[in-house]
């Protein structure tokens, strides 16, 4: 009888011990908030380098915490940038290699239609691990113009999601208002085939239209103490701007200053919100970055070469803010050093949550925790590689865009398909991208040719060499 009364007593307390260890991991676990901008260069924000507009909101948290140099995006178009975010893996693996557009173009292109639900996503993995998950704005991986059959949002790892006109599901559609006009106008109207619940809002406003979502959403995790995953993903600084007309500037540049202006202003009440909460304020990370570099003529990537679509730095290179006051170990800090990309978030952010990666899933992302933190200047060990779009071999006026790069400690190295037109740039000493080294470094060149050539057979065709734009056939001398 004593015996079974105190084996009794030690499973009850064993049992208690581990509920209490499960509810203080629980409670350890951070909440997350990946703020993932459309189309804005790394020069953008005013902490960056832009005196021409100021994001006082952004700079203020950049000011609290971590500013990241040498962040890369690992695409510089859209959907397969935001593939790579979600799910720590190339994007080509999943044969999402430019942006996705209607059926016939993406098959064109050799792309899938929508990113298969098997993917790892993040979100997905977090939610199963007792996270709430919500999606607010530009999803973009399925579910636009006439691809109507796109899995909705939600088989994707979210509980909730609201988006724009590239998603399926509930969407904030925008209105349009410039100066002198009475009513405002409808653009992308055809995106109500993609999901019910559409709302219309003035597109100036449509990113505050999404905090006033997932503001909400937290309180609801927050009171069933749960920790909380979200993506606010706005898409005002993709072109057309539609500021409000109270700040109407001329021409394409001016229109993006004051959008972006608008966007940080709007930011502010979601970081407000974070920051008069002391249990949120010490057990939250904001991620703040773009999805690629700047469209021509709006956006700046500051001191690097190219836009959006190419692989030069100033397609893929993206300005990253990190803000955790009870989370990283710095605070007002600028890591000029750290080499890393947003396939090795995913694994980083699953360490920081002690949550375990998905069995038999093998990520292109390195976990670099400490780095994210600011207890170390490291960078990833293994190379970052990259394909371009096969619909951008020309743009920009550049009619012949590299087809391959790749990033590996000093070295940045581009080339073609087959390893032809080699470019090599010291980035210790040329960041910009304006000195060509190949002919001085003939094994560097040789090294990197056969790295990018191999991996790219490796993975699925996407149909660039279709794309590539033919030299125009000389006249025949001979002739008038």
């Amino acid at each position: 009888m004593k015996l079974n009364f105190l084996s009794g007593l030690f499973l009850v307390l064993s049992i208690y011990i581990q509920l209490g260890s499960f509810s203080q991991l629980q409670a350890e676990r951070p909440n997350i908030i990946l703020v993932f901008i459309d189309d804005m260069g790394w020069g953008d924000f005013s902490c960056f380098g832009n005196e021409a507009a100021k994001t006082p909101h952004v700079d203020q948290m950049a000011t609290e915490g971590i500013r990241y140099e040498q962040f890369y995006v690992n695409s510089p178009i859209c959907s397969p940038s935001r593939v790579a975010i979600s799910t720590g893996q190339y994007p080509q693996r999943w044969r999402i290699t430019s942006f996705l557009a209607h059926r016939e173009y993406n098959n064109r292109r050799g792309m899938a239609q929508w990113l298969d639900p098997k993917a790892p996503m993040l979100a997905r993995t977090l939610k199963q691990a007792g996270y709430a998950t919500g999606h607010f704005g530009k999803w973009h991986m399925g579910g636009q113009r006439d691809v109507n059959t796109a899995p909705p949002i939600s088989a994707y790892g979210f509980d909730a999601s609201l988006t724009n006109f590239e998603g399926m599901g509930p969407k904030l559609l925008p209105l349009t208002l410039r100066p002198g006009q009475k009513e405002p106008g409808k653009i992308w109207g055809k995106a109500e085939i993609l999901g019910d619940g559409v709302r219309w809002m003035l597109r100036s406003k449509i990113t505050e239209g999404f905090i006033d979502e997932a503001i909400p959403f937290i309180k609801k995790a927050k009171a069933e103490k749960k920790p909380f995953y979200i993506n606010l993903w706005p898409d005002d600084v993709h072109s057309p701007f539609w500021p409000p007309v109270t700040k109407w500037r001329d021409g394409k540049r001016g229109l993006f200053l004051s959008v972006l202006e608008e966007m940080d202003r709007q930011f502010g009440k979601l970081f407000k919100f974070i920051k008069e909460d002391p249990e949120l304020k010490n057990n939250t990370l904001i991620l703040i970055c773009s999805d690629n570099g700047p469209e021509k003529g709006a956006g700046v990537a500051g001191p690097f070469r190219g836009f959006k679509t190419h692989l030069y730095e100033g397609g893929i290179r993206s300005s990253l803010i990190a803000w955790g006051p009870g989370i990283l170990k710095k605070k007002n800090f600028v890591n000029k050093t750290s080499v890393f990309s947003a396939v090795d978030l995913v694994p980083t952010l699953l360490k920081l949550s002690n949550v375990k990666k998905p069995d038999g899933i093998q990520y292109d992302g390195e976990s670099l925790l400490e780095v994210l933190t600011g207890e170390s200047k490291e960078s990833r060990k293994q190379p970052l590689l990259f394909r371009r779009p096969p619909d951008r071999d020309s743009f920009y006026g550049d009619r012949d865009l590299p087809d391959l790069a790749v990033r590996d400690g000093k070295w940045k190295f581009l080339c073609e398909y087959d390893g032809g037109e080699p470019e090599l740039y010291d980035m210790n000493m040329d960041r910009g991208e304006k000195a060509n080294v190949a002919d001085q470094y003939p094994e560097v060149v040789k090294k990197y040719t056969k790295m990018l050539v191999d991996w790219h057979h490796s993975l699925p065709s996407d149909k660039g060499l279709d794309f590539v734009k033919k030299p125009k056939k000389k006249k025949n001398p001979g002739k008038n």
